[in-house]
Formats: C-alpha cells, sequence, structure tokens
C-alpha cells in the first residue's frame, strides 16, 4: 500500500533558460529567475507549517581525496532560500492548486553547469514541506545554467621560429562553440632565403591542427578528513587532458616564393570546474635547393623541421537571440497601440454628438434591483 503525501508539489518557471552573458565578473549582470511553486492538496483541507525553497549548487569531484567518503566527493551549498509564509497556513481543496510566486537574481559570477570528465556543477531548486501532523514532501528541478560570451574583433597572433626566419600569422575568431567549426587563417613568411646565386627554400608538406581541452579541478576535503592535507579548507589539485578534435591536411595550401609567403585556410571543430580550450598547430616543413638563375627547379637537400605552436580558444554557449535582463527595454510610448480618440469637436464620427448621447436617469433606482450593477456605456 503505498503512502500518499498530503500535497503534491509542482513547479513554473516563467523566466527563459537561464543564461548569464559575457563574463564572470561584475560585467555580467545575472540571471533573473521568476517561477511559481505550485501545490496541491491531496486529501481535504491541509495545514502546513512551512514550505521553503532552496537554490542548491552541487559540486562534484570523481577524484576526491578520500574514495569511500561522500563528503570528500560531492559538496552541497545553498545560494539562496525562499521562506513562502512565516506562520501555518491552511491549504483547502476546494481552491485547487495554489500559486507561490518567487523570484531571485542569480549573480553572474557564479559558474555555469559544467560536466568534466573529472568535475561538474550542477544546480537546482530543492522545495521542503511540513505540514502540521510532521509529514515531509520534498520536490527537486535541475536548473541549467550556460554563459554566452558576446563574440568580438578576430584576434590575429604571430609565432616566431628561430633559428628560421619563419614567422606564422594565425587569424582565429574571438570565441568558439561546442557545436559547429571555427575557420583558421594561416600565412607563413620567410620561407626563401637567397644567396648570390642561390636560394635555400621551405615547402609545408603537411599540416596537423588539434583541440584540446584541459580540464583543473580542486578536489576539497571534508572536515573529518582534512588532515591528510596538512588542515580544514585545502584540497588537492587533480588536471585532465583530452583532444576534442584533430586533422591533417597535406593539400589546399597556396605556395608563393615570389612573394616570400605560403598561406591557406581551414576549419577546426570539437566535440564537446576550470576547463581551458587550445588549438596545437603542427607544420612539417622541407627544405629544397634551387638556382636563382631557374626557382622552378628545386631539388630537396633533405633537412625538414616540425613547427609548433598553440593558441588559447575561449569556448562559449551560443548568444543565439537572448539578451541579458537588464538589457531588456520596456516598449516605447509610440510602439504601443493607439487609445481611444480624444474628444475633440473634430473626432471621428463615432464620436459625433447623433450617435452617442448620455441623460439621467429619473427612475427609481430599487426597479433596477440587482441590474444596477450591469449597466454600462454602449
Amino acid at each position: 500500500m503505498s503512502f500518499q503525501k498530503p500535497v503534491k508539489l509542482a513547479m513554473v518557471v516563467e523566466s527563459p533558460p537561464a543564461m548569464f552573458f559575457n563574463v564572470a565578473t561584475a560585467s555580467s549582470s545575472g540571471y533573473l529567475l521568476s517561477g511559481r511553486l505550485q501545490v496541491t492538496p491531496q486529501s481535504g483541507d491541509v495545514v502546513m507549517n512551512s514550505i521553503t525553497m532552496y537554490l542548491e549548487a552541487t559540486t562534484s569531484t570523481k577524484k576526491p581525496v578520500e574514495h569511500r567518503c561522500r563528503e570528500c566527493a560531492t559538496q552541497v551549498s545553498d545560494l539562496y532560500e525562499w521562506n513562502f509564509f512565516q506562520k501555518p497556513k491552511t491549504f483547502k481543496s476546494l481552491n485547487g492548486t495554489q500559486d507561490l510566486p518567487f523570484s531571485h537574481l542569480i549573480p553572474g559570477h557564479l559558474p555555469a553547469t559544467t560536466h568534466g570528465q573529472i568535475g561538474s556543477i550542477d544546480y537546482s531548486l530543492h522545495v521542503r514541506a511540513r505540514s502540521s501532523d510532521g509529514q515531509e514532501t520534498e520536490f527537486r528541478r535541475d536548473l541549467p545554467i550556460g554563459r554566452a560570451l558576446v563574440p568580438g574583433n578576430d584576434k590575429n597572433s604571430v609565432r616566431v621560429f628561430p633559428p628560421t626566419n619563419l614567422n606564422l600569422h594565425v587569424t582565429l575568431p574571438s570565441v568558439i562553440h561546442p557545436i559547429g567549426s571555427l575557420p583558421v587563417q594561416c600565412r607563413m613568411t620567410g620561407i626563401v632565403t637567397k644567396r648570390d646565386d642561390t636560394q635555400n627554400r621551405w615547402r609545408l608538406r603537411k599540416l596537423t591542427w588539434r583541440i584540446e581541452e584541459i580540464e583543473t579541478v580542486v578536489s576539497p576535503a571534508c572536515p573529518k578528513h582534512g588532515a591528510k592535507l596538512g588542515g580544514e579548507g585545502k584540497g588537492m589539485q587533480h588536471e585532465a587532458h583530452r583532444d576534442l578534435g584533430a586533422a591533417e591536411i597535406r593539400n589546399g595550401f597556396k605556395t608563393d616564393f615570389a612573394d616570400n609567403m605560403v598561406e591557406g585556410e581551414f576549419e577546426a571543430s570539437c566535440n564537446l570546474t576550470n576547463i581551458s580550450h587550445i588549438l596545437v598547430l603542427e607544420l612539417v616543413i622541407a627544405e629544397e635547393w634551387a638556382s636563382n638563375k631557374k626557382p622552378q627547379s628545386a631539388t630537396p637537400t633533405g633537412a625538414a623541421r616540425v613547427l609548433r605552436t598553440q593558441f588559447n580558444l575561449c569556448v562559449t554557449e551560443r548568444q543565439g537571440m537572448g539578451i541579458a535582463w537588464n538589457d531588456e527595454e520596456p516598449p516605447l510610448y509610440e510602439d504601443v497601440e493607439p487609445g481611444p480618440p480624444l474628444y475633440l469637436p473634430d473626432s471621428p464620427p463615432h464620436y459625433a454628438a447623433d450617435l452617442t448621447t448620455m441623460e439621467d436617469y429619473t427612475g427609481d433606482l430599487q426597479e433596477l434591483g440587482e441590474d444596477i450593477g450591469e449597466l454600462r456605456l454602449e
């Protein structure tokens, strides 16, 4: 026989999906959460002593200080608390479902919801209701929070590879997204070294790119196992690396020895706590010897080099059509639909005197009875 709870709890979130805009500093205005907690009595009238809701942040790590300790593996913190009423309240079954509105501005410095290899961060709304006879009812709803950065100007970087004269110019977008591709423009200069009668030049044979993810997590120790790290409040730092995407390119580059450069463009993509991403480029070049009189006839010297470099990437959710709550503007006066026309002599015909009249009522008001409340001008 199943035990029935005194009330049934449900929730309606009226605000759009949770999204922080801009970086986690003072420039992010946070997320304005609003909704309604729905309370439905299950059997007759119910007296509830308290209904409390918490905004919880749950941080989990797969490499805790003590592997068999649940408190070391998972930490739950309350970010905000709602007490819907201070004294007992009766919920009548005749009224059906009753709404308890709530709202809160979640600060923008908090990290977004993250699920990594060795750590995760989750947010949820946890409701606890206690009736007058001591029965408790709980309800939990996950609250995924994302973060979107507004794209800016493309980043231009230059890498130098001594002792050669090779310079690599790379253009990358300011932010990339977990789904989709990013265009990468490369241009290498200094590939030709001329002498009196001959010249040495470098020819690009292969380019390899890969996107690496570096995840850094600090696993705090619970008060019981804090002594293993030298005291309470300390933690162990762990790192995890993985490749999100990689490819090898052997053609598609334009080589111009007259202009002393080789250039090309390709697209990279990634298949998607403190997580960072880097783009790693590896270029294999081979040296050639040629006469200045016949530069088109080159002979490989047998020398080759592997050039490696990396670029930091900023991975963020797509902004889409959303904007921060404080950037929303109320409708202007000109945007509101026209109201009723003014009472002017030159008003439209439907306000002319021959169509609309008003006279004093001289009869007995008691004769109207209850219909007096329904009288209105047509």
